[in-house]
Formats: structure tokens, sequence, C-alpha cells
């Protein structure tokens, strides 16, 4: 019986499914973005969440436990050295996955899984508005050729009755 022994199999044996997620691990380490399945992102956000909260320790035996799921040096150097860094005060949830749309091919539906903390594109940052299509380079222009209200007011005439 399998009873309480949820997770996605991935149609692939154990070995396959363990070697598949420690490449995709790598791959996110370093490129901080992938692209992938719904259901990839899912499994790999839970394979690893536990190396990145393992990576706050920077001790032998964290390095070493990491480095038996990873199986890659650059990837650990990295993880320990500037992922550590960044995430040091976070207390979970270092992934982002954001649905894409579906894969024409297959129409798999497809997403990216990234790292929170590197992405600079939602970063909390003050952006630049954005032109849209009404407020064109003519409308601009018009503006500020056009007299401000302060130079239209009319100077009181001072009143030579008295």
């Amino acid at each position: 019986m399998r009873h309480n022994k949820k997770f996605n199999h991935l149609s692939r044996t154990a070995s396959h499914r363990a070697a598949m997620l420690s490449n995709m691990a790598v791959s996110l380490i370093m490129h901080k973005r992938i692209t992938t399945t719904v259901a990839k992102a899912k499994a790999l956000k839970k394979y690893v969440e536990p190396l990145i909260t393992r990576s706050k320790e920077d001790t032998t035996n964290a390095r070493r436990v990491v480095f038996s799921y990873l199986q890659d040096k650059q990837a650990i150097t990295e993880l320990f050295g500037t992922i550590s860094a960044k995430v040091a005060d976070r207390p979970g949830g270092y992934t982002r996955i954001i649905k894409t749309g579906n894969r024409p091919s297959d129409n798999a539906p497809m997403c990216f899984i990234e790292l929170v903390d590197f992405d600079e594109n939602m970063a909390k940052t003050a952006k630049k508005a954005k032109r849209t299509r009404r407020s064109s380079k003519k409308s601009t222009e018009a503006q500020v050729d056009a007299p401000s209200v302060e130079e239209t007011v009319a100077e009181p005439v001072a009143d030579t009755a008295e």
C-alpha cells in the first residue's frame, strides 16, 4: 500500500528522477531562473529549498550534505557564497514559480522558476513611468509650449480714481 506517499514521480525511475532534479537544481543555482514544466518546477521547489536552507550555515558538514545532492563544485560555491548571503534573513520561500502558458508542441503547462532575491524585474525599486500610446511625444511638447497658469493670470489694475 502507498498510503501517505504523495510526491510526483514525473513518469521516471527513481535514479532518473534524482539525476534530473539534481541537474535542474544546479541550473537554477547557476542561472537564477530556468524555464520548465509546472510539474517539474513544483518537484524542484521541494528539492532545492531545503538545500538553500542548509546553505545558510556554512559548515563542512552542510557542504558535504548539499554536495551529495548536487554533485557540482561550482554550484556549491555559488550556493554557499552569493545565494546564502542574500537569503540569510529570509525564513523560507526562496523560489517563485510564474506560469507562462502552454507549450505549443504538446500543450504542456510551462512556467519559469526563479530565486526570489535575484529577480531584478520584480525588485521593489522605483520604476520609471511607462509611456502609453495616448501620452505621445506631441502631447508632452504641447504641454511644454502652452503658457502656464501663472503667465495667463492678468495682473490686477490699480484704481487711479481715488
